[in-house]
């Protein structure tokens, strides 16, 4: 038993010596994104309460997982927050708010990606960095411009209220293809 538990530590020092700063810095800026995106979904009275310490927590878990449900988990507590500021606390849809929360869980989750396939000890080139942050780049602006168009020629931009029946039908929505596709990789 106490072998086992030296041989643990020692691995643990070794991996621990060996780790690279390339996926630290990923899994920061993972960490970051999180709970920016937390910190604008969820009203300022309940962030400002008691809520903090749980929202760093949450933020926290993708960055040490994510490779694990706590990126999926994640997003959902964005929403949750979202729904609670919009419906709870009856804050506006601000049209800026709204999209740096989506920003911030696009760019959470594809750090999640990029970070799930480095191990800790990657010596990664620059450019494969700079290259991954400039397609998410303009996937976001390509998004964020489209986003506004359609907004603006449906007409709910200019004081709607939106619709909170689509939203919880969206999220239902993806929830299900999420559980769809990850059967079907369980039958392979």
């Amino acid at each position: 038993m106490i072998d086992a538990v030296t041989g643990r530590a020692r691995a643990l020092r070794t991996v621990a010596g060996r780790i690279s700063l390339a996926p630290v810095l990923v899994r920061v800026a993972i960490l970051l994104s999180t709970l920016v995106g937390l910190l604008l979904a969820f009203p300022a009275e309940v962030v400002a309460g008691e809520a903090l310490g749980p929202l760093v927590a949450v933020a926290v878990l993708p960055a040490v997982a994510p490779r694990r449900f706590w990126p999926t988990f994640a997003a959902l507590v964005t929403v949750a927050g979202w729904l609670l500021a919009t419906d709870g606390y009856g804050r506006p849809i601000a049209l800026w708010r709204l999209m740096a929360v989506a920003v911030a869980l696009y760019l959470t989750h594809t750090l999640c990606a990029l970070v799930a396939v480095l191990p800790y000890d990657a010596v990664v080139d620059p450019d494969v960095m700079v290259r991954w942050l400039t397609r998410a780049a303009g996937v976001l602006l390509a998004t964020s411009v489209l986003g506004v168009l359609l907004l603006e020629l449906s007409g709910v931009g200019a004081g709607g209220s939106g619709w909170q029946a689509v939203t919880i039908a969206g999220l239902l929505l993806s929830v299900g293809v999420t559980a769809l596709l990850a059967g079907l990789l369980r039958r392979r």
